[in-house]
């Protein structure tokens, strides 16, 4: 009889492509075994106001892992953004693959590059990270919350008039609608999301089945990076609520880790780097939050959870 592995995902077309292109990898490495997804609605799908109104990165997790834990899907397959800072401890994060583009796109109803965006113009974004870094590099814009789906918001640059919005890169890659994209940010100018562009596979940790057989997807530079990344949101205690971001770039023995932290409006703002060896990427993260809290980023997230 052959192997089988359930996976769970969420339903949005992004999610299914995901899961769908972990579904392939897994088949390729092991030959006949059967792989089939179980649809997850989550909360985050099912609520409608703003995520940092409503508890954070969690609500588009933690259904699908209370199903992992309840072993009716053995494995998860997540947008590594979503992860919150700690997972259950009946659960591993057991392999991260290949990192995607882990910038911020425009996507402009005209077409336009960011230098060429109109004052006061209206940009849609859920992102409480976005919104700030938007807001400090150009407080004249109107910046409009944005929720639903890739497919969703895009629609709504045209329906709800916006004149833009931003969205993750990575997405907008693995469906093939790069094209739509006017312009990329370079990520010293909107730092990205903690884990943007990654994906994570999540299994329970007494399945060491699963766990091996997942292994094998995992890019040890891409795990290196959202290590850094994690310790460094870890560390902050930080979720969706406030706009916090970071990016880890791993070249050859050496990581590179970015991080920030804004108030709510854009006004204040903490940034700093680390660089060290890549084998040190969990304490360079903590180092660098430690720093930046040092550094005034302690009295802004108090403001934020006051």
């Amino acid at each position: 009889m052959s192997e089988s592995i359930r996976i769970g995902t969420r339903a949005s077309l992004l999610a299914l492509w995901q899961a769908n292109w972990v579904k392939s990898r897994l088949e390729d490495l092991h030959p006949g075994i059967e792989v089939a997804l179980v649809r997850i609605k989550t909360e985050g799908d099912r609520i409608e106001v703003p995520l940092f109104e409503s508890g954070g990165k969690g609500l588009f997790v933690k259904d699908i892992e209370e199903a992992l834990i309840r072993g009716e899907v053995d494995l998860a397959v997540h947008s590594a953004k979503d992860l919150p800072a700690v997972i259950p401890a009946d659960l591993a994060l057991t392999a991260f693959p290949a990192r995607e583009d882990p910038r911020d796109a425009l996507l402009s109803r005209s077409g336009v590059s960011w230098k060429e965006f109109p004052r006061g113009g209206r940009i849609g974004t859920g992102s409480p990270r976005r919104k700030a870094q938007l807001l400090h590099l150009r407080p004249d814009l109107e910046v409009v919350s944005l929720r639903g789906n890739l497919d969703t918001r895009i629609k709504k640059l045209a329906a709800e008039n916006l004149d833009g919005i931003l969205l993750a890169a990575a997405g907008l890659r693995r469906m093939g609608w790069e094209s739509k994209a006017s312009e990329y940010f370079d990520p010293e100018m909107m730092v990205p999301a903690i884990g943007q562009g990654g994906l994570a596979i999540e299994t329970h940790r007494e399945n060491s089945r699963v766990r091996e057989m997942a292994s094998g997807l995992n890019h040890f530079p891409t795990a290196l990076e959202l290590e850094a990344e994690r310790a460094f949101l870890q560390r902050l205690g930080g979720g969706c609520q406030i706009p916090v971001a970071g990016l880890a770039r791993v070249r050859e023995d050496r990581i590179r880790l970015m991080g920030l932290i804004a108030s709510a409006d854009g006004k204040r703002m903490v940034r700093g780097e680390e660089a060290g060896p890549a084998a040190e990427a969990e304490n360079l993260g903590r180092r660098l939050a430690l720093e930046l809290l040092g550094r005034g980023g302690a009295e802004i997230l108090q403001e934020v959870y006051r």
